[in-house]
């Protein structure tokens, strides 16, 4: 049985991350069963990022696996075994979530050593990210998973990309405060492109299973 793990690292349970990932585990099931997919909420836990106390470092005990103790320690052991991962995070100010962000530097912190800077993971495995944001192809400020997508790349391979652009915030804008941006245009570009970004995300999940 292989084990692919994905990684909701937005907040909201039924939006636009959360749903082109629930497309992408659909994928990666319709191949069979001898794929197990394992899907996280970060919101759901309680842990913080890099806490600096450099167990991952020590001589005659350095691991790639970060071992300080908290809710997500479980998670990382379990991605350290697995055999494809996805992340996953809408895009706020550019950059991935800050949840994200520190459970990235718990991922890849372990990783990195200081005697040649190598990145070196438990295994090597597919990665598919997946963003969603505001921006359109021609116009977003996104700096994708930032400088954590190289360590990424370095120790688990090249990833895949799936981006939702354009993307509606709220059910009803008239509620909010958001005078910049237009319901009809955000609903109109919706549907028109919204079918195609779940397609995508299903179909990487179904080649991540196939690998």
């Amino acid at each position: 049985m292989n084990k692919i793990i994905i990684i909701d690292g937005g907040p909201r349970k039924n939006m636009n991350t959360a749903r082109l990932l629930e497309s992408l585990a659909e994928g990666a099931k319709s191949i069979g069963n001898n794929v197990e997919v394992k899907t996280v909420r970060l919101y759901d836990i309680d842990y913080k990022g890099c806490m600096s106390c450099m167990a991952c470092k020590l001589k005659g005990k350095a691991q790639n696996i970060c071992r300080f103790k908290d809710a997500l320690t479980p998670l990382l052991e379990e991605i350290a075994l697995a055999d494809g991962l996805v992340l996953g995070s809408p895009i706020y100010f550019g950059e991935v979530t800050g949840l994200m962000r520190a459970f990235l530097e718990r991922l890849s912190f372990p990783w990195l050593s200081y005697n040649d800077y190598s990145l070196t993971a438990p295994k090597r495995m597919p990665v598919v990210l997946v963003e969603t944001m505001n921006g359109i192809p021609e116009r977003n400020n996104s700096n994708h998973f930032g400088t954590m997508e190289w360590c990424i790349t370095t120790a688990l391979g090249e990833p895949e990309r799936i981006i939702g652009y354009n993307t509606t915030q709220v059910a009803k804008y008239d509620n909010y405060e958001l005078g910049s941006f237009s319901e009809e245009a955000k609903h109109a570009w919706r549907d028109e492109h919204w079918e195609k970004y779940m397609q995508q995300a299903f179909e990487a999940g179904k080649r991540m299973a196939e690998q």
